[in-house]
């Protein structure tokens, strides 16, 4: 069975269908002693247990902060994430009357038929879908809670159960969706409450020892211990991954709990886990600290997110592309263009620099970039290292927001011209022509796009072979600038005179969307 990424809230009758629980104990490794040896003149080191040898004082103190969260969710007769549909029965079948009797209490019928259409209709009835998960008090003296985004979404209630039993009504202050986080709120005065404070998720080592407090399968007040497994994880479920891996058993239900480190500090939102049943299989997944807490505090603050903005669109720098741009390392993000209106719209940064560095902070990869500027304040200015055309460089960016930047790159739309006759080319297995009135209403390219467009791509030719399709745009061949078939050409000529094995070229797409691919020239 493939495994599976599973955001652990617990859903519906997961509870109850629990119906035994299985107790374990972990016997701790004896230490052998041997006897000592007359020879020997150099003492042995010692040897020191394997693990904690309790952790019954540090979850006492932490288990009243943690809480388990109860939503509801009104759907429509039919419609909630665990319905099953009416089977279909031949006519006179002996079950007839049992699934009848079965779907008439989820449907709006009086009597029991289905004789309204097929799978029987009728006028469905509301149900509450009820779903459970975990969350943990961060300001108690504003009865300030944190859990995922997944465990409320869409909850008309969201009740919070408190480890001596108490219940209090939440109102939902804020969400993320790209970190899947959310804050909550509970009336301070209803109960004294205890908080926990984040600790740095950056000190946390690959064998650091961790535990988990949360509400498997409904079992609220569970505590797991295990291991950091690694760091930096890319599960991609959002832009800005870099979960914390652990073997602490989470499953269904813990979602949003926190995870511990051993001095009681929250270094971890526990969001996800692997596993091909639903269970867990000792791989889970925890958003880190460093990045949940800013998030949190702005949440709690002012109901949003305020994230930092460059503006630009990025890539990967592959070998080739690092190779091209005469670079020495394969490292950092590439520049693929620039948001018109943004931050570095003024030619501070241009496309085919590469960002190597931001505000002190090393980019070894693409995917570092958007989380270290999401994670600056708005109009901050940083100092940006870069590297363009083989030359490293810094330039001073002042950020944006980046909620306004997507609110302006929705607003980008484009534009179609009259039909006209293309004049094409051959080059590297592709076909190409001046991008005239005719190109531009052929393949639908918006008016601020140019360059000399691909009007065919042979197959199991070089550019094939890159993903590049009709319609795409050449702008840029080795950085520089092409307007017409005969540059193109002439460029590629150029670089085969110089020994080169392959040609950058930058492309864009029918909307202006750009992208850099290495095409091999032999």
């Amino acid at each position: 069975m493939t495994a599976k990424f599973i955001l652990p809230r617990l859903r519906n009758g997961f509870a109850a269908a629990t119906a035994a629980l299985l107790v374990g104990a972990i016997a701790m490794p004896h230490a052998v002693v041997a006897p000592a040896m007359a020879q020997e003149t150099q003492q042995k080191p010692a040897i020191h247990p394997q693990g904690p040898a309790s952790v019954a004082d540090l979850a006492e103190g932490l288990l009243g902060a943690v809480v388990n969260i109860s939503t509801s969710q009104t759907v429509k007769g039919g419609e909630g994430p665990n319905a099953v549909p009416m089977p279909q029965l031949p006519e006179g079948s002996p079950f007839q009357d049992f699934f009848d009797d079965f779907f008439k209490n989820r449907r709006g019928d009086k009597g029991g038929g289905g004789d309204e259409g097929e799978g029987g209709g009728g006028d469905a009835r509301p149900q509450k879908v009820q779903s459970l998960g975990s969350g943990f008090i961060v300001d108690a003296d504003k009865g300030i809670i944190v859990t995922n985004n997944h465990v409320i979404a869409d909850a008309d209630e969201i009740i919070v159960n408190f480890s001596d039993g108490t219940k209090l009504k939440a109102t939902l202050v804020g969400t993320d969706t790209k970190t899947d986080i959310a804050v909550l709120k509970v009336d301070p005065k209803g109960k004294k409450l205890t908080a926990v404070k984040f600790g740095d998720s950056n000190k946390m080592r690959i064998g650091d020892w961790v535990m988990a407090v949360g509400n498997p399968f409904g079992l609220g007040g569970t505590v797991t211990i295990g291991i950091v497994s690694a760091r930096n994880r890319d599960i991609n479920s959002g832009p800005y991954d870099d979960f914390i891996q652990t073997d602490a058993a989470i499953n269904r239900g813990n979602s949003g709990g926190p995870l511990f480190n051993m001095e009681g500090e929250v270094v971890g939102i526990n969001t996800a886990i692997i596993s091909p049943s639903g269970g867990s299989i000792g791989i889970g997944f925890s958003i880190p600290s460093e990045l949940a807490a800013g998030v949190v505090q702005q949440l709690a603050e002012y109901g949003e997110t305020r994230r930092g903005w460059l503006g630009v669109r990025i890539q990967p720098v592959t070998d080739e592309i690092a190779e091209s741009l005469g670079m020495k390392a394969t490292q950092g993000a590439l520049v693929a263009g620039v948001i018109k209106g943004g931050p570095v719209d003024n030619g501070t940064i241009q496309p085919g620099d590469v960002i190597t560095k931001f505000d002190g902070k090393d980019v070894h990869e693409m995917r570092d970039l958007p989380r270290v500027v999401a994670e600056s304040p708005v109009g901050k200015d940083v100092d940006v290292v870069l590297v363009r055309k083989g030359v490293e460089q810094t330039v001073k960016v002042k950020l944006g927001r980046l909620e306004d930047g997507e609110k302006l790159a929705k607003g980008e739309e484009a534009k179609k011209t009259p039909d006209k006759a293309v004049t094409t080319t051959s080059v590297l297995g592709m076909t190409i022509g001046d991008l005239d009135d005719g190109a531009r209403s052929k393949f639908g390219i918006g008016a601020e796009v140019a360059g000399v467009v691909i009007t065919e791509v042979s197959p199991n030719s070089p550019a094939a072979d890159r993903g590049i399709a009709p319609g795409e745009v050449i702008t840029e061949i080795a950085q520089e600038q092409v307007s017409s078939p005969k540059d193109v050409t002439d460029k590629i000529k150029a670089l085969k005179e110089q020994g080169r094995k392959n040609a950058l070229l930058m492309l864009a797409s029918k909307t202006g969307e750009l992208r850099f691919v290495t095409v091999r020239i032999d």
